[in-house]
């Protein structure tokens, strides 16, 4: 990250929590800056390193360290927590929308996947029930992301012996839909109209009306064109988990926490963190949309596609909203109508 945008996390850190504070010790001796601590544990997350590699450097002892990471998590989560994990608000909704217009999905608002991490000191008695594919303990992260690699929705601890099916059905994802809190969000796909944006996702999730799949092995060409654009366009939430393991080697190397709670506060807080760089360096892309192009009214107009911020909670709704969510009959026609805007919006080498 860029140097200012490091020191704003060390200067919240320190406003807000009196153990990144300089203090005396009893003899008057001045104890570790707030620097220090904060780049002892951004140092451990970024690199991997172990607590003690840090003495030299920055003379701190293991423990220092260790306790620095803890509270630096904490700290993070704490202070910032509210605005880089949230969910889009109206600004970011139009973006969303209007880019994936754009890119051919029209209702569009990211994509969906899951990610192992490895627990190497996963207490034996637990190993059994959070050993995954490769046979070793893991934990699976789920998380929604957009073209820009903000990521939306995070979820963390389920064990590696689940699916992403079993990690969906434990998910809040769809809470705010079920509950009618969810932004309405109307759109228009080869003349039919549809009422929920939806993610892209690969071939293991159910059938949803919230979901838009690839084809396997497709025959027709506007088949083979469909899973090429619907794949490119998924691999946003791919590349995100790359660069999040990329900038935090913590969470590309085996963990070797024992509390799996602490386990899930340093993957929340990369994640923050991971947001943070990406809206400090989102103006140096070369395809950024300003959120200053769309108008701040309560209903937006992006192209063919209307949403509104307005949420009305409705417990009563709760099973219609249920079976539309999971109604196949919408996530058939939707996928065919996709297929056909894919196909008359080709180009020329397309």
């Amino acid at each position: 990250m860029r140097r200012p945008l490091f020191l704003r996390i060390v200067a919240a850190l320190t406003s807000n929590d009196v153990y990144f504070q300089q203090r005396r010790d009893c003899t008057g001796r001045k104890g570790l800056s707030p620097l220090q601590k904060c780049t002892g544990a951004m140092r451990v997350l970024a690199y991997g390193t172990s607590a003690d590699a840090q003495d030299e450097y920055l003379r701190m002892s293991e423990t220092v360290t260790r306790d620095a990471l803890t509270n630096f998590v904490a700290g993070v989560i704490s202070c910032f927590g509210q605005e880089y994990l949230r969910k889009p608000n109206e600004n970011d909704l139009a973006r969303l929308l209007h880019v994936g217009e754009e890119r051919g999905f029209p209702g569009m608002i990211g994509s969906i996947d899951c990610m192992h991490w490895q627990w190497k000191n996963c207490p034996s008695a637990w190993a059994g029930q959070y050993a995954g594919r490769s046979g070793k303990p893991t934990i699976i992260l789920e998380a929604v992301a957009s073209y820009d690699l903000w990521i939306w929705h995070a979820f963390f601890g389920t064990p590696g012996t689940c699916n992403d099916i079993n990690v969906l059905d434990r998910s809040p994802l769809f809470d705010d839909v079920l509950s009618g809190q969810a932004p309405n969000v109307s759109y228009t796909v080869n003349g039919r109209d549809y009422n929920m944006a939806y993610y892209l996702t690969d071939g293991i999730y159910p059938s949803w009306a919230a979901f838009v799949k690839s084809i396997t092995s497709p025959q027709l060409r506007k088949h083979k064109l469909f899973a090429k654009k619907q794949e490119a366009v998924r691999k946003d939430v791919e590349r995100a988990f790359g660069v999040l393991q990329a900038r935090f080697a913590f969470l590309r190397h085996p963990c070797l926490v024992w509390d799996k709670e602490m386990m899930g506060k340093v993957m929340i807080a990369c994640i923050i963190i991971h947001n943070m760089i990406v809206e400090d360096e989102r103006h140096t892309y070369l395809h950024y949309y300003d959120p200053s192009e769309f108008q701040n009214s309560s209903t937006e107009d992006v192209g063919h596609v209307q949403f509104s911020m307005d949420r009305v909670a409705d417990l009563s709704r709760y099973m219609t909203n249920r079976a539309q969510l999971h109604n196949r009959e919408t996530h058939n026609a939707l996928k065919k109508d996709l297929i056909e805007h894919v196909w008359q919006n080709r180009s020329v080498d397309e």
